[in-house]
C-alpha cells in the first residue's frame, strides 16, 4: 500500500470518522484504556492496594503507555492529512501539529511515564496525580466536550471581565471585613489575606462557618456580601451555559444550511459539492460517505467499484467545477 494511501488511511482510523467501523472500534477501546487508566490511578493511592497488586498496576501502566506512545506516533506521522498542516511542509506541519492543545495532551499523558524509567534516582511519585491528565484525552472523543471548548474560547473576553469583577469585589470583602471585624478578632481578620478565606466562603456561599463576624457591622456587611455573591458566582456559569447553547443553535443552522445547498437543485454544480465536502467534514464523515452523499443529491455517479483507491481519492478531491 503506498504511504499516501496508508497515512490517509491511518488519519481516517484516528479522527473519530462516525462512519467508520473501525474508527469507531479505536476510539471506543481507547476511551475505555482511559478511564481504566484513571481507576488505576485512584486505586493506586490506597496503600494496601498497591501492595498487593503493584505487578498488575505495573504491568497495565506499561501495556497503556505503549497504546498511547504508538498513538502520538501514528497521529504525528498522519497529521499531513489535515490542510492545516500539510500546507506547512512536512517538518513544520508535524512540528505545528505537536505543540496543538490535543497533542500537547496527548505528550502529557504519556511523559510521567518515560521521566521514571529515564530518571530513575528522583522521586516521582508525584507522577502518579499527573497520569490523571490523561482524563482530558476524552474531550477528542465527545463532540459535547469540543463544543463545550469552542463555547469557552468564543467566550473567554466576557469570561476574564466576569473573573475580574469577582477578584475585585473579592479584595472588596476582604478588606471591608477587615476593617470591621480586626479589633474584635485579631486572630481570625488580623490583616486582609487573613480574611480573604472568610470572603471567598462568604462570596462562594459555602458557608464553612469556621470564621463569622460577631459586631452589628459586620454581620450587616457579611449579608451584604453574601446577596451580591449569589449573584456574582452565577454569572461565569451563565456565561458558559449562553454561548454553549448559542454554538450548538448555530452548529444545528450551519449543517441544516448545508444540507439544504446540496440537495437544491437550482444551485451551483460546484456550491452543491462545496456544501457536501464542507458539511463531511464537519461531522467527520470519510470521503466515500461524501460520494454517497453527492450520489443520493444526484449531483454525480459513485466511483465504479473497479476503480483503485487512489484513482478513487483522486477523484473525490479533484477540483470542484
Amino acid at each position: 500500500m503506498p504511504v499516501g494511501i496508508s497515512r490517509k488511511r491511518t488519519a481516517e482510523l484516528l479522527e473519530n470518522r462516525h462512519d467508520d467501523f473501525w474508527s469507531h472500534f479505536i476510539d471506543i477501546g481507547l476511551v475505555f484504556l482511559i478511564i481504566a487508566n484513571v481507576v488505576c490511578v485512584v486505586l493506586e493511592s490506597v496503600d494496601s492496594l498497591t501492595l498487593a497488586y503493584y505487578p498488575w498496576f505495573l504491568g497495565f501502566e506499561i501495556f497503556s503507555v505503549v497504546i498511547f506512545t504508538l498513538e502520538y506516533i501514528l497521529r504525528v506521522w498522519s497529521a499531513l492529512e489535515l490542510p492545516e498542516y500539510d500546507r506547512l511542509g512536512p517538518v513544520r506541519g508535524r512540528l505545528r501539529y505537536m505543540v496543538s492543545g490535543y497533542a500537547l495532551i496527548d505528550f502529557v499523558a504519556i511523559l510521567p511515564f518515560y521521566l521514571g524509567v529515564f530518571f530513575t534516582g528522583m522521586d516521582w511519585r508525584f507522577l502518579r496525580v499527573v497520569r490523571l491528565l490523561r482524563l482530558f484525552k476524552l474531550t477528542r472523543y465527545s463532540i459535547a466536550m469540543q463544543a463545550l471548548l469552542q463555547s469557552l474560547q468564543a467566550e473567554s473576553e466576557s469570561l476574564v471581565a466576569a473573573f475580574f469583577l469577582l477578584f475585585v469585589l473579592f479584595v472588596l470583602a476582604s478588606s471591608g471585613i477587615y476593617l470591621i471585624e480586626r479589633d474584635m478578632q485579631p486572630d481570625a481578620f488580623g490583616s486582609i489575606p487573613a480574611a480573604m478565606w472568610w470572603a471567598m466562603a462568604t462570596l462562594t456561599t459555602v458557608g464553612y462557618g469556621d470564621v463569622v463576624p460577631v459586631t452589628v457591622w459586620g454581620k450587616i456587611f457579611g449579608g451584604f456580601i453574601t446577596v451580591i455573591g449569589v449573584g456574582m458566582v452565577a454569572l461565569p456559569a451563565g456565561i458558559i451555559a449562553s454561548g454553549f447553547s448559542e454554538h450548538l443553535r448555530e452548529q444545528r443552522t450551519s449543517s441544516d444550511d448545508l444540507l439544504s445547498t446540496v440537495l437544491d437543485e437550482q444551485a451551483p454544480l460546484h456550491a452543491r459539492k462545496l456544501a457536501a465536502t464542507t458539511l463531511g467534514n464537519t461531522m467527520n464523515l470519510r470521503e466515500q460517505t461524501i460520494a454517497r452523499l453527492l450520489h443520493t443529491a444526484q449531483v454525480e455517479p459513485l466511483p465504479a467499484p473497479s476503480q483503485a483507491p487512489a484513482e478513487s481519492d483522486q477523484k473525490l478531491a479533484g477540483p470542484l467545477e
